[in-house]
């Protein structure tokens, strides 16, 4: 009986780490207003991709749902704005400062100082722009299932990338979320099976790997960019990655499907 109980008592363990494991990674990614511990995160990335395919998801339903009153492309930008709003601009404002930071004149700490700043530059606007284009311009083509599809591939395969970027990439920093996320290899592991797997379902064998590639080439050129001009990663350039790789996935899904 005590050693029932202490298996008993080992799983009820397990089974609540994991449920706060997954908390923590829909509290970072999204404004859902869940309880989540402090601390963890790196554990926590395991979830990171299937939180972003229910993000994906639930953005690929407001283009479902709308397109019918108004047609693809204002239900895509519908679609956007809840993939903005629902992650409260996270990976967008990343992706914003670290163009500010590729774009200022000067060594690697002025690049740094460039994107510490709250305010957004030209550079930055710039990016977010043609981000915001570019997936229109990838979604709007497609039929609504099919953008539904392509958004949950994009959303797994997107927060995948931040991973396998912070694995690949030394801090550039030595404190800030840049420095302190680094992913436990069962964590990468673990995200990168069940990413292929949404990919898959969502896209089929072929498409799927396909995006699973694609993301992959976007995280190694993030990782090639960030070394030559920033020296490492920062959490601006895990949010730039993020994004960047949901635009790619989209495209590519787009140029095959169309």
């Amino acid at each position: 009986m005590p050693a029932r109980e202490a298996e008993a008592t080992s799983g009820a363990r397990r089974f609540s780490r994991l449920a706060s494991d997954c908390a923590l990674a829909v509290a970072f990614l999204t404004i859902v207003p869940v309880r989540a511990p402090h601390g963890a995160l790196n554990r926590a990335a395991a979830w990171f991709a299937l939180v972003g395919a229910l993000v994906g998801a639930l953005a690929g339903g407001m283009r479902a749902a709308t397109e019918p009153l108004f047609g693809s492309t204002l239900a895509t930008v519908l679609a956007i704005v809840v993939l903005v709003v629902l992650t409260g601009g996270l990976h967008q404002d990343g992706l914003a400062d670290t163009a500010d930071g590729l774009g200022a004149r000067g060594d690697r700490e002025r690049r740094l100082a460039a994107m510490r700043d709250s305010a957004i530059g030209v550079f930055g606007a710039l990016a977010l722009l043609g981000w915001g284009l570019l997936l229109l311009a990838a979604l709007a083509p497609l039929s609504a299932s099919e953008a539904v599809l392509a958004l949950i591939a994009a959303g797994a395969v997107g927060r995948w990338t931040a991973l396998v970027h912070a694995r690949a990439t030394p801090p550039a920093r030595t404190e800030g979320l840049g420095a302190a996320f680094l992913p436990a290899p069962a964590a990468l592991a673990f995200a990168t099976a069940t990413t292929i797997g949404v990919a898959v379902l969502a896209c089929g064998a072929l498409l799927g790997f396909v995006a699973v590639a694609v993301g992959l080439a976007t995280a190694a050129g993030s990782t090639v960019l960030a070394r030559w001009a920033l020296g490492g990663r920062t959490g601006d350039t895990l949010g730039a990655t993020v994004a960047l790789a949901e635009v790619a996935v989209c495209m590519a899904l787009m140029s095959n499907w169309r």
